[in-house]
């Protein structure tokens, strides 16, 4: 079993567009919660107010992999076009678990 892996995206909308890259998210993680292997995919805002911060854990490597490949991926892109200052940074993370488990790792 592969160890499961958490992702932080970070999307920064232009000026003004703030609510219509909120608005692009909504659909895109509806239909990637129900996606084999999603067991985290939620948005926040940063306390900057023009920014928002995903929060992603997936099963494994090659289950988030297929993620990013895949369609609801490809749908997001698109819709953000001309929305963000360029594309999500995305970062991958591996847990290091400390303390219970139930508050030590996501």
């Amino acid at each position: 079993m592969s160890d499961p892996v958490v992702v932080t995206a970070i999307f920064r909308p232009v000026p003004g567009q703030f609510e219509a890259v909120y608005e692009a998210l909504v659909p895109a993680i509806q239909e990637v919660h129900r996606e084999q292997g999603c067991e985290l995919y939620a948005i926040h805002k940063h306390q900057d107010g023009n920014t928002i911060v995903m929060i992603e854990k997936w099963e494994s490597a090659a289950l988030l992999d297929a993620h990013g490949e895949g369609e609801a991926v490809a749908r997001l892109n698109a819709s953000l076009e001309g929305k963000v200052t360029g594309p999500a940074e995305v970062t991958r993370l591996e847990p290091l678990p400390v303390g219970d488990s139930g508050q030590g790792v996501l």
